[in-house]
């Protein structure tokens, strides 16, 4: 038998991923969440999965956690700026609990792309290409939800705004990168660096004209520099550093960054259909 652990096991996509691994037949028992947080864990512990306790910034849990583990999902931190030695420890612990195959959560085109979350991607794709464990590179596009968070507030004022100009972005769901993020472990391919976006390429107005369409008004695209993007960031109360992150992105997108016409979500999904953008903001906003 085969056993499948995945990072981040109560986050968003750490969850999802789990949720795919069953979808797909792997059975409960040959499935360990690594978690942080044991209250949090306590439901997966509930359903069957083994639940391990381990922190990314402590190397000898992992260890402990990855004891017996075949196959890794990575799934990267979300502490900004304290990933790449977090995701060193995980990949030195797999290393020495005897983990076979790694499969990391990267960024898309992360490396070319001119986003500051890349620069951590980056570092970690090299460490587990100097590690000797076999691996793939899971690089992850946006995810639809991450606009969710800005439906209400365009609703409301009838203007969505951002930095992103007339460029496209090809988001996809985040349960379908934790589907191919499952395909992808338990059908692993080493060496593999897979590019993973959605279908379908939307521009800002378009993905305004999706809030306006769920909440039955019209809601228009701003367009902002993105030093004007950012200060209004910060007027609507983001902290400096997320701030900062979000009006990177947007200008990343405004390049081409979150852009991409490869097919391989598709592929690694064997076909299955992807989930609809405005299926995805009605799920995951208050509008």
């Amino acid at each position: 038998m085969t056993t499948y652990a995945v990072t981040g096991a109560t986050g968003g996509l750490g969850g999802a991923a789990i949720a795919a691994l069953i979808a797909r037949g792997v059975s409960l028992s040959d499935i360990v969440a690594i978690a942080r947080d044991e209250a949090k864990a306590a439901p997966l512990a509930e359903s069957g999965v083994t639940v391990r306790i381990a922190d990314y910034e402590q190397l000898e849990t992992l260890v402990a956690a990855l004891a017996g583990v075949d196959r890794l999902l990575l799934v990267s931190g979300s502490e900004v700026g304290r990933r790449t030695p977090q995701h060193r420890n995980v990949v030195d612990a797999a290393k020495t609990a005897g983990v076979g195959f790694i499969a990391y959560t990267s960024l898309l085109g992360a490396d070319t792309s001119p986003l500051l979350l890349a620069d951590e991607h980056r570092d970690t794709e090299a460490y587990l290409a100097e590690s000797g464990v076999d691996h793939a590179i899971l690089r992850n596009g946006w995810y639809s939800e991450n606009y969710a968070a800005s439906a209400a507030a365009a609703v409301e004022g009838g203007v969505f705004y951002g930095s992103a100009g007339t460029a496209t972005v090809a988001p996809a769901a985040r349960a379908d990168f934790a589907d191919a993020a499952a395909a992808a472990i338990i059908a692993p391919e080493t060496g593999r660096v897979y590019e993973l976006a959605g279908s379908r390429h939307l521009t800002y107005a378009d993905i305004a004209a999706v809030f306006g369409e769920i909440a039955g008004t019209t809601v228009r695209y701003q367009d902002l520099p993105a030093a004007d993007y950012k200060a209004a960031l910060l007027a609507a109360g983001l902290p400096e550093e997320a701030a900062e992150i979000v009006s990177d992105s947007d200008a990343g997108a405004a390049a081409g960054a979150l852009d991409s016409s490869s097919t391989e979500l598709d592929d690694l999904r064997g076909g299955a259909a992807q989930t609809p953008f405005a299926d995805v903001i009605r799920a995951a906003s208050a509008i």
